[in-house]
């Protein structure tokens, strides 16, 4: 069920049965000469939506600039300063939890959305807590990153070994080429790949990270592979959310 497509008693009548919503979160940014601008949206809303239809869960929008400030020095990346993601959120957390929404569950798909996301809950549980919501003090917000899950970690290993690297992933690129066929994008890429250098500004990362790549081998990504990815990662985040819904 998603929200866009929902009318307002519909979801009225939703939260007559659940308390819960999936929020999928993301960023526009780059990810190597083969990788989609979108990619960590396009993950994090396919798998929500797959989440959703699995636990009948209401799905929001997708957030899809996320905190990315470390990739603008590569064209076409986009970003949200820490202060405005942690705003954006209490900002869409609040009128939701008025509403009678109390569990929410950020469906990841940009490990440096992570620390911001987390600064942002506690602003909201605080926020909350002085503004006359009735039941605010019973919100609970989690983030759950798709790609950090045990068993599709395991599989990008099995996969892709060290080559999997940390960003411009092969795993992440082949959930778009599965999500995607008509987008698969090609191009030369050098043997060589840098890796563990500290992340600081975006001059700094492009300097170390030329091509854009963080330790990974995007070539070896096909769409099959991201069907196995797509799968797992809805079976996964299916069985967390249904436990973050349950819990006290």
């Amino acid at each position: 069920m998603l929200l866009q497509l929902s009318t307002w008693p519909e979801v009225e009548q939703y939260l007559t049965t659940s308390q819960g919503i999936i929020i999928p979160i993301g960023s526009t940014e780059q990810h190597g000469p083969t990788g989609l601008m979108g990619t960590d949206t396009i993950c994090a809303e396919a798998i929500a939506k797959g989440v959703g239809e699995a636990t009948q869960a209401l799905v929001a929008p997708t957030i899809n600039v996320g905190m990315a400030l470390h990739h603008t020095a590569f064209p076409g990346s986009m970003s949200l300063r820490p202060t405005t993601l942690i705003l954006v959120i209490c900002d869409l957390i609040t009128p939701l939890a008025r509403a009678g929404f109390r569990r929410f569950f950020f469906l990841n798909g940009h490990g440096g959305n992570i620390a911001t996301l987390k600064a942002a809950f506690a602003e909201t549980y605080d926020h909350l807590s002085h503004c006359g919501i009735a039941g605010g003090d019973q919100v609970r917000c989690t983030i759950a990153n798709w790609f950090m899950g045990h068993h599709v970690y395991q599989l990008a290993r099995e996969l892709y070994g060290p080559q999997e690297g940390s960003h411009a992933t092969p795993s992440e690129v082949a959930l778009t080429q599965y999500l995607y066929p008509d987008a698969i994008k090609t191009a030369p890429l050098n043997a060589t790949v840098a890796s563990g250098h500290t992340i600081y500004g975006a001059a700094d990362f492009r300097a170390h990270y030329p091509d854009g790549r963080m330790g990974s081998n995007p070539a070896l990504a096909t769409p099959e592979h991201g069907e196995k990815f797509y799968t797992q990662a809805v079976a996964d985040l299916s069985e967390s959310y249904r436990k973050f819904i349950a819990a006290p």
